[in-house]
């Protein structure tokens, strides 16, 4: 942990990580990667700093080990976004984790992504027109309102727990 942060914004985000379980080792990174900066390795999120375009990029990339089952989540390599349920509940996942960490939702969605999206889910969300929540809700990390009470959960976007079983 002896990591020299660029940004404060990375420090504040790798510090959460790594308190909810999500391995993240600072070193270069070589190659083509989906994410700049960022590369997927046996379930840690490997990051090269000096090409993190975006430190909100580490939450989305959070999101999609943290909605998986343990086992692949440990084994996951660079493309973690294959799902489409899993896409929408990283999506749901990387809100509530800009929330709890009391930062503003545009350091996660970024103009740089999203498919130019960025603004419109900021607006959804923001307005508590959420997508994602049910695959969290599946995964039993959150609930919609309507089900939260019944199956003991919180309502998003508060979290009961960051990692699926």
């Amino acid at each position: 942990k002896d990591h020299k942060y660029k940004s404060p914004i990375t420090k504040k985000i790798v510090l959460f990580l790594d308190e909810i379980g999500i391995k993240v080792e600072f070193r270069k990174v070589w190659g083509k990667t989906i994410i700049p900066g960022i590369k997927i390795i046996d379930g840690v999120l490997t990051v090269d700093e000096s090409k993190l375009t975006y430190p909100g990029d580490l939450l989305h990339e959070a999101g999609h080990l943290a909605v998986m089952p343990k086992e692949r989540r440990e084994a996951c390599g660079p493309n973690a976004g294959t799902n489409g349920g899993e896409e929408m509940g990283a999506i749901a996942w990387s809100y509530a984790a800009i929330l709890h960490l009391e930062m503003e939702p545009e350091i996660v969605f970024h103009s740089g992504g999203y498919r130019g999206a960025s603004d419109s889910i900021i607006e959804n969300f923001s307005h508590g027109r959420y997508f994602g929540v049910p695959f969290l809700q599946w995964k039993g990390l959150s609930a919609e309102e309507k089900n939260a009470k019944e199956m003991g959960l919180e309502v998003f976007p508060k979290m009961s727990k960051w990692l699926s079983d």
